[in-house]
Protein backbone atom coordinates (compact mmCIF):
# COMPACT_ATOMS: atom_id res chain seq x y z
CA UNK A 1 0.00 0.00 0.00
CA UNK A 2 1.47 3.43 -0.91
CA UNK A 3 2.35 5.88 1.83
CA UNK A 4 -0.28 8.48 2.67
CA UNK A 5 -0.52 11.63 4.79
CA UNK A 6 -4.29 11.34 5.01
CA UNK A 7 -5.65 12.11 8.46
CA UNK A 8 -2.57 14.07 9.55
CA UNK A 9 -2.10 17.78 10.09
CA UNK A 10 0.47 18.65 7.40
CA UNK A 11 2.81 21.60 7.85
CA UNK A 12 5.11 22.62 5.01
CA UNK A 13 7.95 24.88 6.06
CA UNK A 14 10.95 26.50 4.43
CA UNK A 15 14.42 25.96 5.82
CA UNK A 16 14.69 29.68 6.80
CA UNK A 17 11.46 29.48 8.77
CA UNK A 18 12.59 26.42 10.70
CA UNK A 19 16.26 27.33 11.18
CA UNK A 20 18.26 30.53 11.40
CA UNK A 21 19.97 30.72 8.01
CA UNK A 22 20.06 34.51 7.80
CA UNK A 23 23.85 34.76 7.52
CA UNK A 24 23.90 32.13 4.78
CA UNK A 25 20.94 33.73 3.02
CA UNK A 26 22.87 36.95 2.51
CA UNK A 27 25.05 35.00 0.10
CA UNK A 28 22.03 33.38 -1.54
CA UNK A 29 20.35 36.68 -2.30
CA UNK A 30 23.49 38.72 -2.95
CA UNK A 31 25.16 36.55 -5.64
CA UNK A 32 24.43 33.29 -7.40
CA UNK A 33 23.76 30.24 -5.26
CA UNK A 34 27.19 28.65 -5.58
CA UNK A 35 28.67 30.60 -2.65
CA UNK A 36 25.59 29.74 -0.59
CA UNK A 37 25.92 26.05 -1.43
CA UNK A 38 29.62 26.04 -0.60
CA UNK A 39 29.01 27.65 2.79
CA UNK A 40 26.19 25.24 3.68
CA UNK A 41 28.30 22.25 2.70
CA UNK A 42 31.26 23.63 4.65
CA UNK A 43 28.98 23.90 7.70
CA UNK A 44 27.37 20.49 7.15
CA UNK A 45 28.36 19.17 10.57
CA UNK A 46 27.37 22.40 12.34
CA UNK A 47 23.70 22.31 13.43
CA UNK A 48 21.83 25.45 12.48
CA UNK A 49 20.31 27.51 15.28
CA UNK A 50 16.53 27.32 15.77
CA UNK A 51 14.50 29.69 13.61
CA UNK A 52 11.33 31.63 14.28
CA UNK A 53 8.95 28.68 13.71
CA UNK A 54 11.11 26.06 15.44
CA UNK A 55 9.04 25.93 18.64
CA UNK A 56 5.78 25.57 16.73
CA UNK A 57 7.14 22.65 14.70
CA UNK A 58 8.75 20.91 17.69
CA UNK A 59 5.55 21.04 19.72
CA UNK A 60 3.30 19.92 16.88
CA UNK A 61 5.53 16.92 16.24
CA UNK A 62 5.22 16.03 19.93
CA UNK A 63 1.62 14.98 19.23
CA UNK A 64 2.93 11.94 17.35
CA UNK A 65 3.31 8.52 18.90
CA UNK A 66 4.80 5.39 17.32
CA UNK A 67 1.29 3.97 17.05
CA UNK A 68 -0.43 7.14 15.85
CA UNK A 69 1.31 9.73 13.62
CA UNK A 70 -0.93 12.79 13.81
CA UNK A 71 1.33 15.55 12.43
CA UNK A 72 3.61 15.60 9.38
CA UNK A 73 6.20 18.33 8.83
CA UNK A 74 7.72 18.61 5.36
CA UNK A 75 10.62 20.86 4.37
CA UNK A 76 9.58 22.84 1.27
CA UNK A 77 12.56 24.93 0.33
CA UNK A 78 14.24 26.97 -2.40
CA UNK A 79 17.49 25.43 -1.18
CA UNK A 80 19.43 23.15 -3.49
CA UNK A 81 19.44 19.42 -2.64
CA UNK A 82 23.06 19.49 -1.38
CA UNK A 83 22.26 22.33 1.05
CA UNK A 84 19.20 20.38 2.07
CA UNK A 85 21.49 17.84 3.70
CA UNK A 86 22.33 20.38 6.41
CA UNK A 87 18.63 21.03 6.99
CA UNK A 88 17.97 17.34 7.63
CA UNK A 89 21.08 16.99 9.79
CA UNK A 90 20.03 19.99 11.87
CA UNK A 91 16.56 18.50 12.33
CA UNK A 92 18.13 15.21 13.42
CA UNK A 93 20.39 17.07 15.87
CA UNK A 94 17.36 18.55 17.64
CA UNK A 95 15.41 15.30 17.58
CA UNK A 96 12.81 16.50 15.08
CA UNK A 97 11.43 13.46 13.22
CA UNK A 98 11.23 15.13 9.81
CA UNK A 99 11.53 12.64 6.95
CA UNK A 100 10.23 14.41 3.86
CA UNK A 101 11.53 17.40 1.95
CA UNK A 102 11.36 19.10 -1.44
CA UNK A 103 14.31 21.27 -2.54
CA UNK A 104 13.94 23.33 -5.71
CA UNK A 105 17.21 25.31 -6.04
CA UNK A 106 15.72 28.78 -6.34
CA UNK A 107 12.44 27.86 -8.04
CA UNK A 108 9.16 28.51 -6.27
CA UNK A 109 8.12 25.34 -4.40
CA UNK A 110 4.50 26.30 -3.65
CA UNK A 111 2.97 23.95 -6.25
CA UNK A 112 4.03 20.98 -4.16
CA UNK A 113 1.64 22.09 -1.43
CA UNK A 114 -1.26 20.56 -3.33
CA UNK A 115 0.01 16.95 -3.49
CA UNK A 116 1.06 17.27 0.15
CA UNK A 117 -2.43 18.38 1.19
CA UNK A 118 -0.79 21.02 3.40
CA UNK A 119 -2.80 22.74 6.14
CA UNK A 120 -0.10 25.40 6.63
CA UNK A 121 2.86 26.80 4.73
CA UNK A 122 5.48 28.95 6.46
CA UNK A 123 8.17 30.68 4.46
CA UNK A 124 10.33 33.80 4.51
CA UNK A 125 9.60 34.34 0.80
CA UNK A 126 6.63 36.66 0.24
CA UNK A 127 6.01 35.61 -3.37
CA UNK A 128 5.77 31.95 -2.35
CA UNK A 129 3.38 32.83 0.47
CA UNK A 130 1.12 34.86 -1.82
CA UNK A 131 1.04 32.04 -4.36
CA UNK A 132 0.09 29.57 -1.64
CA UNK A 133 -2.72 31.80 -0.37
CA UNK A 134 -4.06 32.23 -3.89
CA UNK A 135 -4.10 28.43 -4.17
CA UNK A 136 -6.19 28.21 -1.00
CA UNK A 137 -3.47 27.05 1.40
CA UNK A 138 -3.10 28.88 4.76
CA UNK A 139 0.29 30.55 4.49
CA UNK A 140 2.32 33.23 6.22
CA UNK A 141 5.61 35.02 5.66
CA UNK A 142 7.65 34.54 8.80
CA UNK A 143 9.71 37.41 10.15
CA UNK A 144 13.16 35.88 10.72
CA UNK A 145 14.04 38.70 13.13
CA UNK A 146 11.01 38.01 15.35
CA UNK A 147 11.44 36.87 18.94
CA UNK A 148 11.68 33.16 19.61
CA UNK A 149 8.98 31.44 21.64
CA UNK A 150 9.47 31.12 25.37
CA UNK A 151 9.79 27.73 27.07
CA UNK A 152 7.11 28.37 29.68
CA UNK A 153 4.49 26.02 28.16
CA UNK A 154 6.23 22.80 27.13
CA UNK A 155 2.99 20.82 26.86
CA UNK A 156 0.91 23.38 24.94
CA UNK A 157 1.04 24.49 21.33
CA UNK A 158 -0.08 28.10 21.63
CA UNK A 159 -1.24 29.84 18.46
CA UNK A 160 -2.79 33.31 18.14
CA UNK A 161 -4.82 34.48 15.16
CA UNK A 162 -6.09 37.82 13.98
CA UNK A 163 -9.73 37.79 12.88
CA UNK A 164 -10.60 39.74 9.75
CA UNK A 165 -8.73 38.57 6.63
CA UNK A 166 -7.14 35.73 8.64
CA UNK A 167 -9.76 33.52 10.34
CA UNK A 168 -12.61 35.43 8.70
CA UNK A 169 -12.91 36.98 5.26
CA UNK A 170 -12.07 40.65 4.73
CA UNK A 171 -15.73 41.57 4.17
CA UNK A 172 -15.94 43.75 7.28
CA UNK A 173 -12.42 45.11 6.81
CA UNK A 174 -13.45 46.39 3.38
CA UNK A 175 -16.25 48.39 5.02
CA UNK A 176 -13.81 49.84 7.56
CA UNK A 177 -11.25 50.76 4.92
CA UNK A 178 -13.84 52.41 2.67
CA UNK A 179 -16.25 54.04 5.10
CA UNK A 180 -14.52 54.21 8.49
CA UNK A 181 -15.02 52.87 12.00
CA UNK A 182 -18.61 54.07 12.56
CA UNK A 183 -19.82 52.41 9.37
CA UNK A 184 -17.89 49.25 10.30
CA UNK A 185 -19.66 49.03 13.66
CA UNK A 186 -23.07 49.66 12.09
CA UNK A 187 -22.41 46.98 9.49
CA UNK A 188 -21.33 44.39 12.06
CA UNK A 189 -24.22 45.11 14.44
CA UNK A 190 -26.74 44.80 11.59
CA UNK A 191 -25.22 41.46 10.55
CA UNK A 192 -24.42 40.13 14.03
CA UNK A 193 -26.49 36.98 13.46
CA UNK A 194 -24.97 36.31 10.03
CA UNK A 195 -21.70 34.36 10.14
CA UNK A 196 -18.71 35.96 8.50
CA UNK A 197 -17.45 34.20 5.37
CA UNK A 198 -14.44 31.92 5.77
CA UNK A 199 -10.98 33.45 5.89
CA UNK A 200 -7.77 31.81 4.65
CA UNK A 201 -6.84 30.36 8.05
CA UNK A 202 -10.16 28.76 8.97
CA UNK A 203 -8.91 25.36 7.63
CA UNK A 204 -5.89 25.50 9.94
CA UNK A 205 -8.02 26.35 12.97
CA UNK A 206 -10.32 23.44 12.09
CA UNK A 207 -7.37 21.09 11.69
CA UNK A 208 -5.98 22.15 15.07
CA UNK A 209 -9.32 21.43 16.72
CA UNK A 210 -9.42 17.99 15.10
CA UNK A 211 -5.85 17.36 16.30
CA UNK A 212 -6.89 18.20 19.84
CA UNK A 213 -10.02 16.05 19.67
CA UNK A 214 -8.04 13.08 18.39
CA UNK A 215 -5.43 13.44 21.12
CA UNK A 216 -7.50 13.53 24.33
CA UNK A 217 -5.06 11.41 26.31
CA UNK A 218 -1.86 13.06 25.08
CA UNK A 219 0.29 15.22 27.32
CA UNK A 220 0.31 17.82 24.54
CA UNK A 221 -2.67 20.08 23.89
CA UNK A 222 -3.58 22.98 21.63
CA UNK A 223 -4.39 26.42 23.04
CA UNK A 224 -5.68 29.09 20.63
CA UNK A 225 -6.44 32.79 20.90
CA UNK A 226 -8.31 35.27 18.75
CA UNK A 227 -6.47 38.60 18.97
CA UNK A 228 -8.37 41.28 17.09
CA UNK A 229 -8.66 45.05 16.81
CA UNK A 230 -12.44 44.65 17.01
CA UNK A 231 -14.25 45.90 20.09
CA UNK A 232 -17.86 45.90 21.29
CA UNK A 233 -20.34 45.96 19.61
CA UNK A 234 -18.47 44.40 16.67
CA UNK A 235 -17.22 41.56 18.89
CA UNK A 236 -20.52 39.68 18.74
CA UNK A 237 -20.37 38.73 15.07
CA UNK A 238 -16.89 37.29 15.48
CA UNK A 239 -17.98 35.12 18.42
CA UNK A 240 -21.17 34.01 16.71
CA UNK A 241 -19.19 33.07 13.60
CA UNK A 242 -16.95 30.74 15.61
CA UNK A 243 -20.02 29.27 17.31
CA UNK A 244 -21.61 28.68 13.90
CA UNK A 245 -18.45 26.91 12.76
CA UNK A 246 -18.50 24.84 15.96
CA UNK A 247 -14.91 25.82 16.58
CA UNK A 248 -13.67 26.72 20.04
CA UNK A 249 -10.93 29.20 20.87
CA UNK A 250 -9.50 29.30 24.36
CA UNK A 251 -9.01 33.05 24.59
CA UNK A 252 -10.41 36.08 22.75
CA UNK A 253 -8.97 39.59 22.97
CA UNK A 254 -11.04 42.45 21.55
CA UNK A 255 -8.52 45.26 21.77
CA UNK A 256 -10.27 48.14 20.01
CA UNK A 257 -7.09 49.27 18.27
CA UNK A 258 -4.68 48.88 21.19
CA UNK A 259 -1.23 47.56 20.19
CA UNK A 260 -1.31 43.79 20.07
CA UNK A 261 2.34 43.19 21.01
CA UNK A 262 2.04 43.59 24.81
CA UNK A 263 -1.02 41.31 24.95
CA UNK A 264 0.70 38.67 22.84
CA UNK A 265 3.73 38.89 25.10
CA UNK A 266 1.49 37.80 27.98
CA UNK A 267 -0.23 35.03 25.99
CA UNK A 268 3.21 33.68 24.94
CA UNK A 269 2.24 31.98 21.67
CA UNK A 270 4.46 29.73 19.61
CA UNK A 271 3.21 31.72 16.62
CA UNK A 272 0.97 34.68 15.77
CA UNK A 273 -0.73 35.29 12.40
CA UNK A 274 -1.98 38.70 11.20
CA UNK A 275 -2.77 40.28 7.83
CA UNK A 276 -1.52 43.77 8.68
CA UNK A 277 2.22 44.39 8.63
CA UNK A 278 1.92 47.00 11.39
CA UNK A 279 0.43 44.46 13.79
CA UNK A 280 3.02 41.84 12.83
CA UNK A 281 5.91 44.25 13.34
CA UNK A 282 4.42 45.32 16.68
CA UNK A 283 4.25 41.68 17.77
CA UNK A 284 7.66 40.60 16.46
CA UNK A 285 9.76 41.98 19.35
CA UNK A 286 7.71 39.84 21.73
CA UNK A 287 6.65 36.63 19.92
CA UNK A 288 7.19 34.61 16.73
CA UNK A 289 5.06 36.29 14.08
CA UNK A 290 4.05 35.93 10.46
CA UNK A 291 2.33 38.10 7.87
CA UNK A 292 -0.72 36.75 6.03
CA UNK A 293 -0.76 38.60 2.71
CA UNK A 294 -4.53 38.38 2.27
CA UNK A 295 -7.45 40.78 2.20
CA UNK A 296 -7.96 44.37 1.15
CA UNK A 297 -4.98 45.76 3.09
CA UNK A 298 -2.59 43.62 1.02
CA UNK A 299 -3.91 44.33 -2.46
Amino acid sequence: MPASLSGRLVVAISSRALFDFEAENELFEGTDDRAYMALQIDRMSEPAKPGVAFSLVRKLLAFNTPEQPRVEVVILSRNDPASGLRVFRSAQHYGLPIERGVFTRGASPWRYLRPLGAHLFLSANEADVRSALEAGVPAARVLPHAARAVDAHPHEVRIAFDGDAVLFSDEAEQVFQHDGLHAFHEHEVALADQPLPDGPFKPLLQALQVLQQRSPDQAMRVRTALVTARSAPAHERAIRTLMNWRIDVDEAMFLGGLPKGPFLREFEPDFFFDDQTGHVENAAPHVPAGHVAAGVTNR
